[in-house]
């Protein structure tokens, strides 16, 4: 399928401070990601840590949280928070929290039901 990149703006809920990036749209990743410049600028309180599987094995990470907005959605998310990430990774939980999902036809993001069930 490719890469999916977009545009998004991250911001802090409390101080409303935001920045605007490309990310990179993770399909595999539960997590959005942050690189911790982007953390440190926003101002973005750590809440906890979690310990993820990556390629390189478990690690533990910071956690936080910010507004994510994207293609006309806005949402609050779980983000962690990474000192050896160059790029914003977009992870399935940002995607359903925005309402969003990858058309693996078009490679692009679409529209997608939210559940309760």
């Amino acid at each position: 399928m490719g890469h999916v990149w977009v545009d998004v703006r991250i911001s802090n809920p409390i101080t409303g401070r935001d920045v605007k990036t490309k990310a990179l749209v993770d399909s595999g990743a539960t997590f959005t990601l942050i690189p911790w410049e982007v953390r440190e600028k926003l101002n973005l309180m750590i809440v906890g840590r979690k310990t993820v599987e990556t390629d390189k094995g478990p690690t533990e990470l910071d956690e936080t949280f910010a507004i994510l907005e994207m293609k006309g959605k806005k949402a609050v998310t779980p983000i962690l928070v990474s000192k050896g990430l160059k790029d914003v990774l977009i992870g399935g939980l940002s995607l359903e929290a925005l309402g969003l999902l990858i058309d693996p036809t078009t490679g692009e993001l679409k529209e997608s039901r939210i559940l309760l069930l």
